[in-house]
């Protein structure tokens, strides 16, 4: 974090101080949640959780050597009393914004999917020094913990913005104004949430109300919802996709035997080959909105290309891969799931397996938040899975899962309903065989992530 008093930061977050022994004791460190990540200089935030009270960790986050805590009431130990926590620490992220970073560009990303793999790329694709949001933290706490973490020599903050309401992302932007905005797509991700796919699109086009001036949004040119954004820009827009219109193109889209896309990237200013190792097709877009964010920053396409062609992905449990000992890929994307992220996750599965001896293993799970539509939705990734012809599908858990299995069943597909992780395990355990692919994918709150590290654990010896 830039360095920044005590007095500093009770101003600018309407707080007072209490128990400080020196006024202009600095925050160095980036602020923390979690009193185990404290180190000498940070500053720790007093979250009220369902679970947990953070005051009653503030002093434990002292002794590991914070400078204070932001808090709503005295607790012994060097602290800036607030009205609210998470108002006030947006308070300070906005400061750090206005004052300290006014130099850092800021991009901004949001979209129904693909938020977490496109700020990957952007990341990677950007010149200098960069931050990005770690994992998924994409709201009014993650943000301003992202903004905490960039120091004085920061070019770039790459920050995801997520949204489960409409405003939320308008006041995202009040924190930290984008100079880019980038949207994904629009699509089923919290139906539930919002009631229809026109609300989604609503509030994530306050990502392009909210940019700065001068600034630039990054449109996708294939995406029908978000062409209408257009017209809520006040600044300019660069588009991007597979359509001859885009400004941003992949032309001759290929995708080789482990599930990765290469095409030509084509610019107003020229054409160069990229060829990506993040798995899936729909890594395509994801890779053209870093390139056109890239070209914002002064990035010829030959090098844009080769930043986007040495890319890594960053986070966890977003197609993950591992191959086992005994030639069995286990593919983790059991981060979170919708029914757009379904169908890409699930033609990425079809395309690794293209060889007679290699088969396509699905385990599957429900999606959650789509409200009224939930059984429709469930039903169609059966068939949708039927439709591509994998070999064994497996779903994991209760109802839902059970309307997933119903459909693939009565589609023709070899499926099979299990009603937790421990029976799933055993089956895959017996059933697979060297060469297997193996998707598991499910929403978050279903926990799949464990099934997939489970199966790349080493088969238990039988018993003497």
């Amino acid at each position: 974090m830039h360095p920044m008093s005590l007095t500093a930061i009770a101003a600018v977050t309407g707080g007072r101080l209490a128990d400080v022994l020196d006024p202009e004791a600095q925050v160095t460190q980036q602020a923390v949640f979690d009193s185990r990540d404290a180190v000498p200089g940070s500053l720790f935030i007093a979250l009220q959780g369902a679970h947990a009270d953070g005051h009653a960790y503030a002093e434990a986050a002292a002794n590991q050597g914070a400078t204070a805590a932001l808090v709503t009431r005295p607790v012994g130990v060097p602290a800036i009393v607030v009205d609210d926590v998470l108002t006030a620490f947006g308070r300070l992220g906005h400061a750090l914004r206005r004052d300290a970073l006014s130099t850092v560009r800021i991009v901004a990303i949001t979209g129904s999917a693909g938020k977490t793999s496109t700020k990957d790329l952007v990341a990677q694709a950007l010149p200098g020094s960069v931050v990005a949001t770690p994992q998924s933290f994409n709201n009014e706490i993650g943000l301003p913990l992202t903004v905490t973490m960039a120091k004085p020599d920061t070019d770039y903050l790459v920050l995801e913005m997520g949204a489960r309401h409409i405003g939320d992302i308008r006041d995202l932007t009040h924190i930290a104004p984008p100079d880019i905005s980038v949207i994904t797509n629009v699509g089923t991700a919290h139906l539930g949430e919002f009631g229809s796919r026109d609300n989604i699109a609503q509030a994530k086009g306050e990502i392009v109300e909210g940019l700065s001036r001068g600034g630039l949004a990054v449109l996708n040119a294939d995406d029908d919802y978000i062409e209408h954004m257009k017209d809520r820009a006040t600044e300019r827009v660069v588009t991007y996709g597979l359509s001859e219109q885009a400004d941003i193109r992949a032309v001759d889209v290929h995708l080789d035997a482990q599930g990765r896309a290469s095409y030509a990237l084509t610019t107003p200013e020229g054409t160069a080959r990229v060829h990506l190792l993040f798995l899936g097709e729909e890594q395509v877009h994801n890779s053209l909105a870093a390139a056109a964010v890239a070209r914002e920053a002064g990035l010829d396409v030959d090098q844009i290309a080769a930043r986007l062609s040495q890319a890594l992905p960053r986070s966890r449990w977003r197609m993950e891969t591992t191959t086992r000992p005994d030639g069995v890929t286990i593919v983790n994307d059991a981060y979170n799931a919708n029914p757009d992220s379904m169908r890409h996750s699930l033609s990425t599965l079809a395309a690794m397996t293209g060889r007679h001896d290699q088969r396509s293993v699905v385990v599957l799970g429900r999606m959650n938040e789509l409200g009224a539509d939930a059984r429709s939705a469930h039903q169609e990734i059966g068939r949708y899975a039927a439709e591509l012809g994998l070999d064994q599908i497996i779903l994991v858990g209760g109802t839902e899962a059970g309307w997933i299995h119903e459909a693939a069943r009565d589609a023709g597909a070899n499926a099979v309903h299990l009603r937790d992780q421990a029976r799933a395990l055993a089956f895959l355990r017996s059933t697979l065989r060297a060469g297997d692919a193996v998707l598991v994918k499910a929403s978050r709150g279903v926990e799949l992530q464990q099934l997939a590290q489970a199966l790349l654990q080493p088969d238990p010896e039988p018993a003497a």
